[in-house]
């Protein structure tokens, strides 16, 4: 458990998440006396880390003092200074960090610049709730990947609209409003043409029902056959840019009437399904967000989108609000189609499991864990 101010400077985390790409949402607070002296957050690019934030609040009071910060302090000069200096600068007495920056730029070298000024420094308080805030910073450092997130609503019988394809609503307010929630904490909210061709939705974030203050997240359309019409309207509600992901070759009538609507039409490999249809490379997709410094996607539908990402295990965390009522039908869109399991013990379970009431809604959050191919005949199963 993170201490007790860790806590303190892992809320501020949470709370600058999704505004601070491609740099980490990170959390910092001052302690002096036993008392809190200062607070901050990553602003948006170009602006104060979190560090620097919380030495502006603390002021003549950080001389001294002990620095709490979810992650390593940087010591390289980017488009702001080195957090390192400024701390050392401050007076600042001690150092308490949850984990090691990956960043090839830092990875250790802020520790080491401290510890070498002569502050008492201290890694690991709050690392693995740190590591979960961080958890699409981290991978896009490894891999140059953002973290996918998948977002289901679903009935009890995993289908996510009645046979007439109706899907309003199967899950209840307080459901919808934490999923609204959970889009100001991403980078893009990603649905497929079919989702888009049903619902008509606008895909911004609306905590509290209004766009008002909220961070908006780009919105992505992946759109293998140009089925996205100019008329949808995504294109006339303001938020997040819109980008419409498709193959190379796209028609150019098609493409001037997205981008004419303010949309971006972004051409991709393709690469052949099992059917002999060709989809948009999805490993293409989300590399090109990570060069475009996004962190953290969502993809919230519909099954067939969702089943190619499960079956090319692309998933990195999975969020499923189940709702109390049975559909039945046969012919009724399941939550998550594609190739699919054959045999149980190729279907991939979840870690880090936790189950959370929303109204009369359950959602079961976790980590999908892809099996071993070979495990079975290992075992002599």
């Amino acid at each position: 458990m993170p201490s007790e101010f860790m806590r303190l400077a892992l809320d501020e985390a949470w709370g600058a998440l999704g505004t601070t790409s491609p740099n980490p949402s990170v959390g910092a607070v001052i302690v002096r006396d036993g008392s809190v002296v200062g607070r901050g957050r990553t602003q948006p690019p170009g602006s104060a880390h979190a560090e620097v934030m919380a030495l502006r609040e603390a002021g003549k009071a950080a001389r001294g003092a002990t620095l709490y910060c979810t992650l390593e302090p940087c010591v390289h000069t980017g488009r702001t200074g080195p957090c390192t200096e400024a701390i050392i600068e401050a007076g600042v007495a001690a150092v308490r960090y949850s984990i090691v920056d990956l960043d090839a730029q830092v990875a250790g070298a802020g520790d080491a610049r401290l510890r070498a000024a002569g502050l008492d420094v201290e890694a690991g308080d709050g690392a693995a709730e740190s590591a979960r805030v961080l958890e699409g910073y981290l991978k896009h450092r490894r891999t140059g990947l953002p973290a996918v997130i998948v977002k289901v609503a679903m009935s009890l019988d995993g289908r996510i609209a009645a046979a007439s394809g109706d899907a309003r609503w199967i899950s209840g307010p307080e459901a919808r409003d934490w999923v609204h929630r959970l889009r100001t904490q991403v980078d893009a909210v990603v649905v497929g043409s079919g989702t888009l061709v049903a619902d008509d939705p606008v895909l911004t974030a609306r905590p509290g029902g209004t766009v008002e203050g909220a961070h908006q997240p780009a919105r992505v359309i992946v759109d293998s056959r140009a089925h996205t019409q100019p008329s949808a309207r995504l294109f006339s509600e303001s938020g997040g840019p819109v980008i419409v992901a498709t193959i190379e070759g796209a028609p150019a009538a098609w493409r001037s009437a997205i981008e004419s609507r303010g949309g971006e039409v972004l051409e991709l490999p393709g690469e052949t399904a099992p059917d002999g249809v060709v989809h948009v490379d999805l490993e293409a997709l989300f590399r090109a967000f990570g060069q475009r410094g996004m962190l953290n996607v969502m993809v919230e539908g519909g099954g067939v989108l969702l089943g190619a990402l499960f079956d090319r295990r692309l998933v990195d965390r999975l969020y499923a609000v189940i709702a109390p009522v049975i559909v039945g039908a046969a012919a009724a869109p399941s939550a998550v189609s594609g190739r699919g399991a054959q045999v149980m013990r190729d279907a991939p379970r979840l870690r880090d499991l936790a189950v959370t009431r929303l109204g009369e809604d359950v959602l079961v959050e976790g980590v999908p864990v892809w099996p071993d191919a070979t495990a079975g005949q290992r075992d002599g199963k």
